[in-house]
């Protein structure tokens, strides 16, 4: 068992709950990583007919781990793994995301929140931009309206994440939202599933095949930028960033 993933089976769904509370499981390598290699045993797993993505604490996920973050190219693959892996992949969210989870939530097929749960890009903030998340985000939204929320590093309600496009439900009670659904993927045929997310993923795919190097490119040279160490050092102290007026 993955030590950052925590890993639980009812009736054919399996659930991966993100397991680093004390880092608001940020992404890291090492959280990244278990990620990946549960989501590989999911995929391989006959019993397996769909997957909830989840997490403990309050925080579904706060972004990259600016302390010890993955290499480009294997949050890129994990993103990707999400959107192709054989089952379909929905979130389940109780708490805040942030940054790179987003990227995670748009990654999955479906997703639910509570209405306490609260998001926000807030890349721009530190001296970067949401580049590898776009992969996943742009092709499952509305431009125009993400386009504030992009800017300005705003947070925003679940009702508001409905609306952009990133959320599929919200209400007070996740998992009584997420009931129909979870029994509508237990009561559909595994290969209808397969080849049904094929055809809703397809235009995501796409996007990973034209646009990954350059996104890549582009995240890897602006975390490298000196707005980008002034920003996350801003972040780790507390404190406005040198350029806030």
């Amino acid at each position: 068992m993955s030590a950052l993933i925590g890993r639980t089976r009812t009736r054919g769904v399996e659930t991966l709950s993100l397991d680093a509370v004390g880092t608001r499981n940020a992404l890291s390598a090492a959280l990244v990583a278990d990620l990946a290699e549960a989501l590989t045993d999911c995929a391989k797993d006959p019993r397996t007919r769909a997957v909830v993505l989840t997490h403990t604490g309050t925080t579904f996920c706060a972004g990259a781990d600016l302390r010890d973050p993955p290499d480009p190219g294997a949050l890129v693959g994990v993103l990707r793994q999400i959107v192709e892996l054989p089952k379909p992949v929905v979130a389940r969210v109780t708490g805040h995301v942030r940054a790179g989870g987003l990227g995670l939530l748009a990654a999955c097929d479906l997703a639910a929140a509570s209405a306490a749960a609260t998001f926000a890009f807030t890349e721009v903030r530190i001296g970067a931009a949401p580049a590898i998340i776009s992969l996943t985000v742009l092709p499952r939204t509305d431009p125009r309206a993400l386009a504030r929320y992009y800017l300005t590093g705003e947070r925003f309600e679940a009702a508001e994440a409905v609306r952009l496009g990133l959320l599929t439900a919200t209400g007070d009670d996740v998992d009584e939202t997420l009931a129909p659904v979870l029994d509508g993927l237990r009561r559909s045929s595994p290969e209808a599933l397969t080849e049904t997310k094929r055809l809703l993923t397809a235009k995501v795919l796409e996007t990973f095949d034209r646009d990954a190097a350059q996104l890549t490119a582009l995240s890897a040279r602006l975390f490298s930028s000196a707005q980008a160490r002034e920003g996350m050092t801003a972040f780790l102290e507390r404190r406005d960033a040198a350029w806030v007026v």
